[in-house]
């Protein structure tokens, strides 16, 4: 039940972002990541949505995208997929989304960067054979009804030694399901990380500026659903990660040669 009404608002604030988000304040989707170490260099642009676009960072280091053909599935308001084809230099970049929206937003937003977007599902990928070398799944699969039907397109528009890089949660009883779906793919698992202390981290540290927002665009009687959607601190959500209820995991998964 809470799966089903977390999937109607998030529908439903996809569309009222679409709708009330005019400067375009908007344009990441995601938890976020901190790096421990230290914070990513970026620049200014960037760094208004420092610990989502880390996250993209993150995950988009599991494999060499330089020169690249890259494919996100889910790439929602294109924040992440702009970051990752200006931060590692791919030969193209499509995404693909369910939300015509979001789509749309794209297309009109992202024009001077050479990207694609296309309406599409997860679960069916209108292109060919062995087209990408690499596909990027951020924060989007845990809303896929047939987890196995997107992993088995994955690996049909993977080229051979193409990657999936992957990081979504589950709730802590789905994580043996989800990998095991991973696992039995056909692809072979690189990495298999646990990332939900950082991902904490990152929801604290971005705490402020999320309320801020979410004040801004969303009228009094949607806030409080805003703030638990982006798990602020406090919030329902953040404590479901804090309390690891919910578990974030990142794979990085390459298809045989």
């Amino acid at each position: 039940m809470k799966r089903v009404l977390r999937n109607m608002f998030f529908r439903v604030w996809y569309w009222y972002v679409s709708t009330v988000d005019k400067n375009a304040e908007v344009i990441f989707m995601n938890f976020g990541y901190n790096y421990r170490e230290g914070d990513i260099k970026m620049d200014e642009e960037d760094a208004i949505n420092r610990y989502s676009a880390q996250l993209y960072h993150y995950t988009a280091s599991g494999a060499e995208l330089k020169d690249k053909d890259l494919l996100e599935v889910g790439c929602g308001r294109g924040g992440g997929l702009s970051y990752v084809n200006r931060t590692f230099k791919p030969k193209s970049v499509t995404g693909i989304d369910l939300g015509k929206q979001a789509i749309k937003f794209c297309n009109s937003f992202y024009k001077e960067e050479g990207g694609t977007f296309v309406h599409a599902n997860a679960q069916d990928l209108p292109f060919a054979d062995n087209s990408f070398d690499a596909v990027l799944n951020v924060e989007s699969s845990h809303r896929y009804p047939q987890m196995e039907e997107f992993l088995s397109e994955v690996v049909r528009v993977l080229r051979p030694g193409g990657h999936l890089l992957f990081i979504d949660f589950r709730y802590d009883h789905e994580i043996e399901k989800m990998h095991n779906h991973l696992k039995d793919s056909g692809m072979e698992i690189i990495e298999d990380v646990d990332v939900t202390g950082n991902v904490v981290e990152a929801l604290s540290l971005a705490t402020p500026s999320r309320i801020k927002l979410v004040e801004k665009l969303a009228p009094k009687f949607l806030q409080e659903l805003a703030k638990n959607f982006a798990a602020v601190e406090g919030s329902d959500s953040y404590l479901h990660f804090l309390t690891r209820q919910y578990i974030y995991k990142y794979y990085v998964l390459r298809k045989k040669s």
